[in-house]
């Protein structure tokens, strides 16, 4: 019996190997460890190893095996053990198996009767899910997520793992085992140790993309999300600010005083207001509170730009009751009511733009940056903040989560 389940995780991880090498390479990163099953009821991993119960696995077919492989190393790779900050940590693992289980589904795999795959959360990232479960969800999970802590005693924890229970006086090498051969449930991970397996795992997945990719057997899902994780992740807010500042007219000036100011010259600061355009989308896939924290955001810049904000609502067309208008000195604030729901079209702003002859500074788009876009990129810049994993055409695009 012994050997059975043996040979059925390596046939598992040697078909990934052959059939989806992306995936069976983030796999053979994880050394398999036969787990206690007073602790490990199905399977886990702790960022390091494949913990697994022999029970679990005797019960699932090789295909089924194939599913669970793929989902630790998925978790491993989306850096989903560094990802949780303040979040609870029950729903942040809902979340984090409901963004992978689609991923495999789509890639072919056949899930145990025991994965939860929930169709609306299909290409959304563990971010964007979490808000949309509801905080009382008890659903079980597929498996155990052992690199974190509660939150209660994830500060004791982290302390103990600093200290070496998790190893961390020891050398992060890619075939040590996270705990005592399964004996014992590994201690979650340090922040050190956190940071550190982030880099080797963002590593590893370039490099398995990339062989995936010459062997013409990357999938596009995978591919989509490949490129979404290994894009470089800077705060929007640093960066809407540094496009709204560069954009403002602040220069000095050396024209010649008045000769009643004497003779000698020196540098006078002018300023002129700006015209910022910004658009929400409002197709229901952003929310209320993340346009809120976005228009926030959008009011502590202005005020340092002397920038003159209008703001325009869409989704397949403009909102009739818009568009609303505000001075520097004025807080930007979200209309009670705002029409949407239905699909996006990214054209109807820059029409609205044409028929009117208007030629703002600088426009800025907030959406999840799936519609129709205009086919000849406007003589103005745009900036494109996206909630999700969707590209655009032209404009600079800047990733929101």
């Amino acid at each position: 019996m012994a050997d059975s389940v043996e040979t059925k995780l390596s046939a598992a991880r040697t078909r990934l190997i052959l059939d989806k090498p992306f995936l069976g390479a983030l796999v053979m990163r994880l050394p398999m460890v036969e787990a206690n099953p007073d602790w490990c009821a199905t399977t886990a991993t702790d960022a390091r190893s494949f913990y697994f119960n022999r029970s679990y696995i005797e019960d699932l077919s090789v295909s089924q095996t194939q599913f669970v492989l793929a989902h630790e190393a998925l978790h491993c790779a989306l850096s989903h053990f560094s990802r949780r900050q303040y979040r609870v940590k029950h729903r942040w693992d809902l979340a984090c198996d409901f963004a992978v289980n689609p991923l495999l589904l789509r890639d072919d795999l056949i899930p145990p009767p025991n994965a939860i795959v929930i169709e609306e959360y299909d290409d959304m990232t563990a971010e964007e899910i979490y808000p949309l479960i509801d905080d009382k969800d008890d659903s079980e999970l597929l498996d155990q997520h052992l690199y974190d802590g509660d939150n209660e005693g994830e500060e004791q924890n982290n302390s103990q793992g600093s200290q070496g229970g998790s190893g961390s006086e020891k050398e992060l090498d890619d075939n040590e085992p996270g705990g005592s051969k399964g004996a014992k449930a590994p201690p979650p991970l340090s922040v050190e140790e956190q940071q550190q397996l982030e880099v080797q795992w963002r590593q590893r997945m370039a490099s398995a993309a990339q062989q995936a990719l010459q062997a013409g057997k990357l999938s596009g899902a995978m591919a989509r999300m490949v490129d979404h994780m290994l894009q470089p992740q800077l705060p929007w807010r640093m960066l809407l600010a540094r496009y709204m500042t560069a954009t403002a007219r602040d220069d000095y000036s050396y024209s010649r005083p008045s000769r009643r100011e004497g003779d000698a010259i020196f540098p006078s600061l002018r300023s002129a207001e700006i015209e910022v355009v910004v658009v929400l989308d409002t197709s229901g896939s952003v929310n209320d509170r993340e346009i809120s924290e976005f228009l926030s955001e959008v009011n502590s810049i202005k005020a340092q730009t002397r920038a003159n904000i209008t703001l325009h609502a869409c989704d397949a067309a403009l909102s009739p009751k818009g568009p609303w208008s505000f001075q520097p000195w004025e807080e930007c604030a979200l209309p009670e009511e705002l029409e949407g729901g239905g699909g996006s079209d990214f054209r109807p702003i820059f029409e609205w733009l044409d028929r009117e002859g208007r030629s703002p500074n600088l426009l800025v788009y907030f959406t999840d940056a799936l519609g129709d876009f205009p086919e000849i990129e406007p003589n103005l810049p745009v900036i494109w903040l996206v909630k999700g994993k969707a590209r655009v055409p032209w404009g600079q695009r800047v990733q929101l989560n």
